[in-house]
């Protein structure tokens, strides 16, 4: 094994596991590089956190795209394709490993990486939290600790060699993006194809929120892309409405209103997620406020409590037909 420190950077240590073929690659701004990763803690069992090939998915990174874990870039920057090395890397290049770990983990599992519940940076997030839900992230948040990466690279493909897709893109291409996806939205809702609109619209969102985490909250600028942001999640929360997907509505809107309390469409949506699981005091109570912030609304809203008013008495009658068959 050859073990090296890796020039211009403190604190790694680089033991070459298997050589590569060939010249290092180009790794220029935009390439995409695709690699196994192993990530161990330092212990004697050197146990592992986590393996891309047990999940069956290598990871993808952009040179350039201010990947949380920058480290990465330099690690695999010094590396031919088809080489395996492990890196000794202290804590000064691992603190922000428990984020990059639960974001690739929630993909992983099928879930959205994108948090939308607290509207701040990761940091900001498991601050909000106190947890990431994951017990051995937690405890290397509150620990870091030296790391082990062991790196297999497999694969580095320049701009022009790959289509790029949204997470791939420039905070510039990003915001020119958001208008198309936005508009293909639109035309899918209209067109009945629910399910296709909400992932435009959602690729829109993942663009606004990958630059917004760059901004500081609060500021004009990221209110901007907060607004943005607001009307993307609320046209998504329609599609969900037409998927039946109503629990969902409920917790996106109720996201919204938390920190914007008063956006009427968010109150709306939610109030007719709620009619549709027969939650009648809280349906009510949001068409209220849908009122009180937009009286303009008041025809969609009495056509609403109409229907709602039609389907608590089905159910009440169906709930004395159930009970009496049961006496």
């Amino acid at each position: 094994m050859d073990e090296t420190m890796l020039i211009g950077s403190e604190g790694i240590k680089k033991t070459i596991l298997h050589g590569g073929t060939g010249d290092i690659p180009k790794f220029t701004t935009g390439a995409k590089v695709t690699f196994h990763f192993r990530t161990q803690l330092c212990d004697d069992e050197r146990t592992v956190i986590d393996d891309s090939r047990v999940v069956g998915t290598p990871m993808e990174i952009v040179i350039g795209n201010m990947f949380k874990l920058d480290i990465w870039e330099a690690l695999l920057s010094s590396m031919r394709v088809g080489e395996v090395a492990e890196f000794w890397c202290d804590t000064i290049h691992t603190g922000v490993y428990p984020l990059v770990s639960k974001s690739m983990r929630r993909i992983a599992e099928g879930k959205d990486p994108v948090e939308w519940q607290v509207h701040t940076c990761g940091m900001a997030n498991m601050f909000a939290y106190h947890s990431l839900g994951y017990e051995d992230l937690d405890e290397l948040m509150k620990e870091p600790k030296p790391l082990f990466f062991v790196l297999e690279l497999l694969m580095v493909q320049q701009p022009s060699e790959y289509n790029r897709e949204s997470w791939a893109l420039s905070d510039e291409e990003r915001l020119k993006v958001v208008p198309v996806l936005h508009g293909q939205g639109n035309k899918l809702f209209k067109q009945g194809r629910y399910q296709e609109a909400a992932q435009k619209y959602k690729e829109a969102l993942i663009c606004i929120k990958n630059v917004q985490t760059k901004e500081k909250a609060w500021d004009v600028p990221w209110l901007k892309l907060e607004k943005m942001a607001n009307t993307l999640t609320l046209n998504y929360c329609q599609c969900l409405l037409r998927m039946e997907e109503y629990y969902e509505v409920i917790e996106h809107t109720t996201d919204i209103i938390n920190q914007h309390p008063g956006v009427a469409k968010a109150y709306y949506l939610r109030g007719k997620a709620h009619k549709e699981v027969w939650n009648e005091a809280e349906a009510r109570q949001d068409f209220s406020r849908v009122l009180d912030l937009d009286p303009g609304m008041k025809k969609a809203v009495k056509k609403e409590l109409a229907v709602l008013s039609m389907r608590m008495e089905e159910k009440n009658q169906e709930d004395k037909n159930t009970y009496k068959g049961m006496f």
